[in-house]
């Protein structure tokens, strides 16, 4: 949705405004069920002209692995739309604004930018009345975290340091991300337990052979005697940093509860901020947040539910039909495979508003119509393992490394696909540096890997010039 967020800050007047409007859900009431382009689950990257040689459409559609049963790797090589979405109805990409941008002063974008526009959505939603059934953002970013990633607010919620996807969502493409997890009340009796619970989590989202349910996760220090299982299989209970075994159940309080391999549980909560850049920042990560994301697990559909809505979603592709989702902007919109998502979304004046049922569609596609998606989620199997992927998203210090039965640095993978940074080939600079003469310089792209000289922030921050511009 960032491509919307252009627009945002194009009509936007004068010095930048931190105060929410009266109230967050007013705009997208106003619009409930006006929905212009029916295919906006579709992204503007579908539309890339490939020139018969790129590739950027591997980053999402594959081979699906265990619970994810869906193979849509055909999808790199036809545009299998529907007639609507044979049009391009991304309207906003095909202005012009260079002028606008040129009329724009760095300090004027940097006071934009440094201008936080949470807090005041939090206080909004706070003050909605109790018949609002949605979600209302409860983590308080202000306080912080402490050394385990946990929100200092008692909310439950825990940073996740994670490689980030492929392409779009790299800084040196315009935006920078972080994302956060909460299990329910039952999952987070005592620290412990919750840390303990997390950790499996952690070690049922890794697992790579659905079948054999095979996993050997590097975890954070955790008890096995809470649970009574021998987890790291060394014939004793201790403390333990690997998982080579999952149990049966949860602990604590979830001592009922399943452990499923490559599923969340019931109840899980993922809240993910999109962010504009601070090229001051030691992150790059900027205070005003262009949009913030939401999803729920509300339920688990078994191997043969799961299986079912992939069918009937092709079955109705097949017959030519539009897509239809359940939901309404307050409540979020469902997909078929258990998850309620919800967004909010700058508005003209900088502000967080709750997302129109249109914006929403745009969720849609990402979060259920792919085959990449562990559990339809993309940032959580991308942790960092163990204890240093439990805080605040931070490039620096992370190395390139290889996917899930690749050889080579995802890095290295993805800049030969596409030959180029991005998945247009716009990004110049990522061009000038790794495409000397137009070929991709493999040994200087590798410093940032295992064993490099450098990290992903050599790699993926850009210039300050570039992320002013």
């Amino acid at each position: 949705m960032k491509w919307l967020l252009v627009i945002a800050l194009a009509a936007a007047c004068g010095e930048p405004r931190a105060s929410a409007p009266p109230n967050p859900l007013a705009f997208a009431r106003a619009r409930a069920g006006a929905v212009t382009n029916v295919e906006a689950a579709i992204p503007p990257m579908c539309y890339t002209a490939t020139g018969g040689a790129s590739n950027p459409c591997w980053v999402c559609h594959t081979r699906g692995q265990g619970r994810t049963m869906l193979d849509d790797g055909e999808l790199q090589e036809a545009y299998a739309f529907s007639d609507v979405a044979r049009v391009n109805q991304w309207t906003n990409l095909f202005v012009d604004r260079r002028p606008f941008m040129a009329s724009v002063s760095d300090d004027e974008i940097l006071r934009w930018v440094r201008t936080d526009n949470y807090v005041p959505l939090r206080a909004a939603m706070a003050a909605l009345p109790a018949s609002y059934k949605g979600f209302r953002p409860d983590l308080d970013l202000v306080r912080g975290f402490d050394a385990q990633g946990f929100a200092r607010d008692g909310s439950g919620w825990r940073a996740v340091r994670f490689q980030p996807f492929l392409g779009a969502f790299w800084p040196t493409n315009g935006s920078t991300s972080d994302s956060f997890i909460r299990l329910p009340a039952e999952f987070r009796t005592t620290p412990d337990v919750y840390r303990l619970n997390l950790s499996l989590v952690e070690a049922a989202i890794s697992v790579e052979d659905y079948g054999k349910k095979c996993v050997d996760r590097e975890v954070e220090p955790i008890d096995e005697r809470l649970l009574g299982f021998d987890l790291d299989a060394d014939g004793t209970l201790g403390v333990t940093t690997r998982i080579r075994k999952l149990p049966l159940h949860y602990a604590g309080g979830a001592a009922k509860i399943a452990v499923v391999a490559q599923s969340y549980p019931h109840g899980t909560e993922l809240l993910h901020s999109v962010r504009y850049l601070d090229p001051d920042a030691p992150t790059q990560m900027a205070a005003r947040m262009k949009e913030l994301r939401y999803m729920r697990k509300v339920e688990n559909p078994d191997d043969w539910g799961r299986q079912r809505a992939y069918e009937l979603e092709a079955l109705e592709k097949a017959e030519g039909k539009l897509p239809v989702y359940q939901g309404d902007i307050e409540m979020g919109f469902f997909t078929p495979w258990g998850w309620q998502l919800q967004g909010y979304i700058e508005d003209a004046r900088g502000a967080l508003r709750v997302q129109t049922d249109e914006e929403h569609r745009f969720c849609m596609g990402c979060h259920g119509h792919i085959g990449v998606t562990i559990d339809q989620v993309f940032s959580f199997a991308r942790k960092v393992p163990g204890a240093d992927g439990w805080r605040p998203q931070d490039l620096r210090g992370l190395r390139d490394r290889p996917q899930v039965g690749h050889a080579s640095p995802e890095l290295v993978t993805y800049f030969s696909r596409v030959r180029g940074g991005d998945e247009t080939r716009s990004n110049d600079e990522l061009l000038a540096r790794f495409f000397p003469q137009g070929k991709l310089d493999e040994r200087e792209l590798r410093r940032a890997a295992v064993g490099g000289d450098r990290d992903l922030a050599w790699a993926l921050f850009p210039t300050r010039a570039r992320a002013l511009a």
